[in-house]
């Protein structure tokens, strides 16, 4: 695996520029039900601006999630291999590239908020049986790796750290949300988080994403041992007197940004929330 590699950026986001309404529980996910075409495009999209890493639409789906919209356990099951053939198809077709499974939290089938918090109502057994099905689906549906990602919490670590560990021929990286430049989004030390996975060799990358950029240098300097993994929002924040987004919404200074990280030895860059195939391209272009 080359020792630096662009990540793609917001799916969501870049969903929503093509006009597709995602005000549902299971976001983008229910296009895998509604319009699969579409999140193929998005794959495509990022792959044309530089993405090495294509990451699936399965942050949000989940089997209890489908069930509750209605699908049987199999379909759910399909519904969540379909989010990698999807990626797959569009690898296939760019002619290069990888792809990434997403791994979402279980804050994200709460679709509550709670994947910023970590505030959840499941111990850490309880996040282990949660996770479990979806993770071996996963990681038998033919992506590259998995990306376990937006973790908010030291118990959800530690449940995703024992699966892991049950599944030797898998690589990952797992990634937080944090709220500092110290801590993750529960208050827990990102050194101590990432301590977990240090002894597991199929993780390949631990890092943060879906975190205010001005935090990433801070936090990258918390990170020893394993390759850093950093794809952070826009930072945005919502001015009401200006009446205009905040933060790095412009793609060049974003990936002016990306190229400070990378220096400070991020090895894997891209974007979350509110970034697009053009900051993506920004990044390519500096890195």
């Amino acid at each position: 695996m080359s020792s630096t590699l662009i990540l793609d950026g917001g799916l969501a986001t870049h969903l929503e520029a093509l006009g597709c309404d995602l005000s549902d529980d299971l976001w983008s996910a229910k296009l895998l039900i509604e319009d699969p075409g579409m999140i193929r495009q998005v794959h495509l999209d990022y792959y044309a601006a530089g993405a090495d890493v294509a990451t699936t639409a399965s942050y949000q789906a989940s089997i209890p999630g489908f069930v509750r919209r209605g699908m049987t356990s199999r379909e759910a099951a399909d519904l969540i291999r379909l989010s990698v053939e999807l990626a797959v198809q569009a690898r296939d077709t760019a002619g290069h590239g990888l792809v990434a499974a997403s791994v979402g939290p279980y804050g994200a089938y709460l679709a509550d908020g709670s994947e910023y918090t970590g505030d959840y109502d499941l111990d850490e057994a309880g996040l282990t049986a949660w996770h479990r099905d979806r993770l071996e689906i996963l990681a038998n549906a033919g992506a590259d790796l998995l990306a376990c990602e937006t973790i908010p919490s030291l118990a959800e670590a530690r449940a995703l750290a024992t699966l892991l560990g049950e599944l030797p021929s898998v690589r990952a990286w797992v990634s937080f949300s944090c709220r500092d430049d110290e801590h993750i989004s529960d208050g827990t030390p990102l050194r101590e988080c990432a301590a977990l996975f240090a002894e597991l060799p199929q993780v390949i990358a631990v890092g943060v994403n879906c975190t205010a950029p001005r935090h990433i240098p801070g936090l990258i300097g918390r990170l020893k041992g394993k390759p850093v993994v950093v794809y952070p929002n826009s930072g945005e924040t919502w001015d009401a007197a200006g009446r205009r987004w905040l933060g790095l919404t412009d793609p060049v200074e974003y990936g002016e940004a990306a190229a400070r990280w990378h220096a400070l030895g991020a090895a894997y860059v891209g974007g979350c929330c509110r970034t697009t195939p053009e900051h993506i391209r920004q990044i390519r272009a500096r890195i």
